[in-house]
């Protein structure tokens, strides 16, 4: 009997590498697995498949597992970019901010005190600052929801029901800007909240140069107080975005050195701070009558400059008083009170 050539290792495996063939596996190679059977007394060998169990070449493994993360991150950087879908917010001044950067058409709930912009009027209310509606904030599914600073309790409710939240602090004239490039990059609008921003300080920059020069009156700024009364007065203390947007409007307030956002003041207090101007400021529109009636009010406080020179004004308009977008209009309204020749 001839003896074979073929080496025992290999005869004893029903795998063998034989030349003329590349690798799947190994990349180039001269060796390709081939299955040895016996036909006719003959061994031959015949390519066989792959086995499914081996699994795909490294390389393409490596690249399948690139793409996948490639793929991952851009869905994380869009997701980032284009910022939360259904927003909520607990506060009319930022509800302005959100339709001002472009962002209202996220926005599905507000709070009961909004009413502008006029879209607003059609959205779901959920409460206020002293009683948030949970129920509904959750009923509408939203992705962020904006809550004041000071309200930590439904901040750890909706962490906790893994909803998104951004908390509001009323603070100065120059945090209105901060909060609306803040939330421009929040909610997918950087782009706009930044022109926004920047639009307001240049207009803050070009009342100041109006009033720069001028005597500064002392004055009284008035956000509330008993109808008809001087009594239950409340008034801008030495800190807070009322206080600011009055110096910027180039009064100087009697209360400057009280550093409170709001002082309650006593008809002794008034007459001892003998302020020169006296401006209310109030959201709502009110009768002209009723105006005219409040204005006479402080004639029982008839020692005060303020009265004695007719230096009394009572406004009614919301941008006077909230601390959103419109500010440097609002500043302007009370800058043409203190200084009407200015606008001339």
């Amino acid at each position: 009997m001839r003896r074979s050539l073929v080496p025992r290792s290999l005869v004893r495996s029903p795998w063998s590498w034989v030349p003329g063939h590349k690798s799947p596996v190994r990349g180039p190679s001269s060796w390709v697995p081939r299955h040895r059977s016996r036909v006719g007394g003959r061994w031959s060998s015949v390519p066989c498949q792959r086995s499914v169990a081996s699994g795909p070449p490294p390389r393409v493994v490596g690249a399948v597992v690139g793409v996948a993360v490639l793929l991952c991150a851009t869905a994380i950087w869009a997701s980032a970019t284009q910022g939360p879908k259904r927003i909520i917010s607990l506060i009319p001044a930022v509800t302005e901010m959100l339709f001002a950067i472009g962002a209202g058409p996220q926005v599905v709930g507000v709070s009961s005190f909004d009413d502008y912009p006029a879209e607003v009027r059609n959205l779901e209310r959920v409460g206020a600052l002293l009683d948030p509606d949970l129920e509904k904030i959750l009923a509408l599914k939203p992705d962020l929801v904006v809550v004041y600073a000071t309200q930590t309790d439904l901040r750890r409710q909706l962490e906790r029901a893994r909803v998104g939240t951004y908390s509001y602090q009323h603070a100065g004239l120059a945090d209105i800007t901060t909060t609306i490039r803040d939330l421009g990059a929040r909610t997918g609008h950087t782009e706009e909240a930044g022109g926004v921003a920047t639009a307001i300080e240049q207009r803050m920059r070009d009342l100041r140069r109006r009033t720069v020069g001028r005597p500064r009156p002392r004055t009284l700024l008035v956000i509330g107080r008993e109808p008809l009364a001087t009594r239950g007065v409340f008034a801008s203390g030495g800190v807070g975005f009322l206080h600011d947007v009055l110096t910027a409007a180039g009064g100087d307030n009697i209360f400057a050195d009280v550093k409170r956002q709001s002082v309650q003041a006593s008809s002794e207090l008034i007459l001892a701070r003998r302020p020169e101007v006296i401006i209310e400021v109030r959201a709502g529109e009110i009768l002209e009558e009723h105006r005219r009636k409040e204005i006479e009010s402080w004639q029982r406080l008839a020692a005060l400059p303020a009265v004695q020179s007719g230096r009394v004004y009572f406004i009614t308009d919301p941008r006077t008083v909230v601390p959103g977008p419109r500010v440097a209009k609002g500043a302007e309204i009370i800058a043409r009170a203190l200084h009407p020749e200015a606008f001339r």
